[in-house]
């Protein structure tokens, strides 16, 4: 790729309306238990417009404004007493400027590779920002929008909806109001508490006492120079199809998601070769628990536990698609809100502070036999309007784990998915083969 040659690097703080009050600085928002058992890591994401490119001015006066009302997304992460928490001191979000003399049609690839790495800030080190944001400009005039937040300050539910209220800052429409963030009086456990179900080994476990502190990054090691992301793009033709078939015998047909991630999973356990019928393979799965728990309308922050469907080689590769599609169904049904209150109760409870426990959300470079899926098909990432329109496209980075799978709206916008699915370079062929196949 062309060199992407940075031009600056600034601090963008909150800018507040004309005779408002002056906020206070010194508050710090304490983490909330979702929060803490979520990734520790640096989430990002990049973003294509077509030319004429929105002005950097706008972009950079919506982002001034927007940080004014979501303030955590202007704070710094702290830590006090061994917890963590944002402090709102309108440190401001990093912004800086590049720009590549090549056209994005030549440089940027369709898909993640290490190359997209340098069109949006770096996620190693010590980052001082809970946001960054790097605005690389390309001969032909279009624009690379690479957005980069901790994720252990707000999940992509929350993420999306400062994205579209910056939109709506830097083209001078109104957004709003403040969203309410984390208090210690939330989500309180109940009295007597009442834990249900099992959460240790599924969002906790003990960790060996080697591993202790042991935080693993993306990229480290050797696995992740034979791991390629393909790019796997389903028409809403084959959607439909493959919903009917999978669906077929069932009052209610499965969803989308259930449908796609079910396919996903077959192809990819067939294109593995995973020799061993009787294996089990698990797919983690976020779960929004903004209506199980009647969070706050707009709530910002983490909230989200997981389901973790499970299925033996052997049904996946000789049952059809509908079994692997209810395993799906089946277990983000379980994390219902009587699982949610059960969690909140086995936090308050203690027992991860007395256990030592760690959370089981930590990156890995290899997945296998497992998945993990992220899926954006709800968010309203395509929303994001600096003024010139919506993206020509969007995607996530480059996170080379083999196994965590991204579904994403296609920039069609015609029902159509991509999928960004992580897989070895031996496996990509046959991976290539089974995922446009209705068998």
């Amino acid at each position: 790729m062309e060199a992407v040659k940075v031009l600056s690097s600034k601090l963008v703080r909150p800018s507040y309306p004309e005779g408002a009050p002056a906020p206070d600085t010194t508050e710090v928002v304490p983490s909330s238990m979702f929060d803490e058992v979520t990734y520790d890591m640096q989430m990002a994401i990049i973003y294509a417009f077509s030319p004429p490119g929105p002005s950097t001015a706008d972009i950079e006066r919506g982002l001034a404004e927007v940080l004014a009302v979501y303030r955590l997304f202007a704070g710094q992460v702290v830590r006090r007493d061994g917890r963590r928490g944002v402090a709102l001191n309108d440190h401001g979000a990093r912004l800086v400027e590049a720009r590549v003399d090549a056209s994005l049609a030549e440089v940027a690839p369709a898909k993640p590779s290490p190359v997209v790495l340098q069109l949006h800030p770096s996620l190693e080190g010590e980052i001082e920002e809970v946001v960054q944001v790097q605005l690389t400009r390309f001969a032909c005039g279009s624009l690379a929008v690479g957005f980069t937040a901790n994720h252990a300050v707000a999940d992509g539910h929350a993420t999306s909806d400062f994205l579209v209220a910056w939109g709506r800052a830097a083209r001078g429409f109104a957004f709003g109001p403040a969203p309410p963030h984390h208090r210690p009086d939330l989500f309180r456990p109940r009295d007597p508490p009442a834990v249900e179900f099992e959460h240790r080994g599924v969002e906790y476990y003990h960790p060996p006492p080697s591993s202790a502190g042991g935080d693993h990054k993306h990229g480290h090691g050797e696995a992740h120079h034979t791991i390629v992301i393909h790019k796997a793009h389903f028409t809403k033709d084959f959607i439909a199809r493959l919903r009917a078939s999978a669906s077929e015998g069932r009052g209610r047909p499965f969803s989308r998601f259930e449908t796609i991630l079910a396919h996903v999973w077959r192809a990819m356990t067939r294109a593995r070769g995973l020799g061993n019928p009787l294996q089990s393979s698990t797919i983690r799965i976020s779960v929004d628990g903004r209506q199980r728990l009647s969070a706050p309308p707009g709530y910002f922050g983490n909230l989200v536990l997981w389901a973790f469907p499970r299925a033996t080689v052997g049904d996946l590769l000789n049952r059809p698609l509908k079994h692997a599609a209810q395993a799906i169904h089946d277990a983000v049904a379980r994390v219902d809100a009587a699982y949610f209150r059960s969690f909140v109760d086995f936090v308050g409870s203690g027992a991860v502070e007395s256990e030592a426990l760690a959370p089981t959300a930590v990156l890995k470079d290899v997945l296998c036999p497992d998945l993990e899926v992220d899926s954006w098909l709800t968010f309203p990432f395509y929303e994001l309007d600096f003024g010139g329109g919506s993206p020509s496209y969007f995607m996530p980075s480059y996170f080379p784990t083999e196994g965590m799978l991204f579904l994403v709206p296609s920039y069609l916008g015609d029902g159509s998915v991509d999928a960004f699915v992580p897989v070895f370079e031996h496996n990509l062929e046959a991976f290539k083969q089974c995922c446009y196949s209705m068998d």
